[in-house]
């Protein structure tokens, strides 16, 4: 046994950018040069590169007058990447932030065009948002859930359309107009008011 990790020890380690002899594709110290160790690396940047999207999305700051516009179009505020952080910062205080990355999840889903990614994403967006199993489970009526149901084997980019509707409708019916008279919002509302004065 100590042989056999000196003999480890002792072996030169593999040039840089060869795979390493022997290696299974499934090693998880990245040290093979395989396409799941570079789908997994790849995967990890595109986190990455998420979170960063959020933080920076969590430190910008809208104006009052964009803020103020919230107020006549849901829709204005979905298209704010400010008023959807905002947003989803009221969402998670009712416990319903769900029903907004459910959303957000179909609008990126919606933009895919390559077959091997919608495939991926929509079983994502099943499993997180859909399936009875997952905590995260979004309101969804008997019939549009079946319908979703028998899409499964052939996804498209279009397949969650009626669900993504139903949700956004509840958002739009039931939790925007609770959001405008939150103290979420009008302690935002304040806050850019005070920025003006002082400026």
């Amino acid at each position: 046994m100590r042989k056999r990790q000196a003999a480890h020890i002792e072996a030169p380690p593999p040039a840089p950018g060869q795979p390493r002899p022997n290696a299974c594709c499934l090693c998880w110290c990245g040290c093979c040069k395989c396409l799941w160790t570079e789908d997994r690396i790849e995967r990890s940047e595109r986190q990455t590169c998420t979170k960063m999207d959020s933080i920076e999305a969590e430190e910008q700051q809208p104006t009052l007058d964009e803020a103020l516009s919230w107020a006549r179009s849901f829709e204005l505020m979905l298209r704010s990447l400010a008023g959807r952080e905002v947003f989803r910062e009221f969402l998670r205080s009712e416990y319903s932030e769900d029903n907004l990355l459910f959303w957000l999840a179909c609008e990126e889903l919606r933009k895919e065009t390559d077959p091997s990614v919608v495939e991926e994403k929509s079983r994502i967006i099943y499993e997180d948002y859909v399936s009875i199993l997952s905590p995260k489970e979004v309101s969804l009526d008997s019939r549009v859930r079946e319908g979703i149901n028998l899409t499964l084997a052939e996804p498209s980019n279009l397949m969650y359309e009626e669900a993504q509707f139903q949700i956004y409708t509840l958002m739009h019916r039931d939790s925007f107009p609770r959001f405008l008279n939150s103290s979420v919002y009008r302690d935002l509302l304040a806050n850019r008011r005070r920025s003006c004065l002082e400026t």
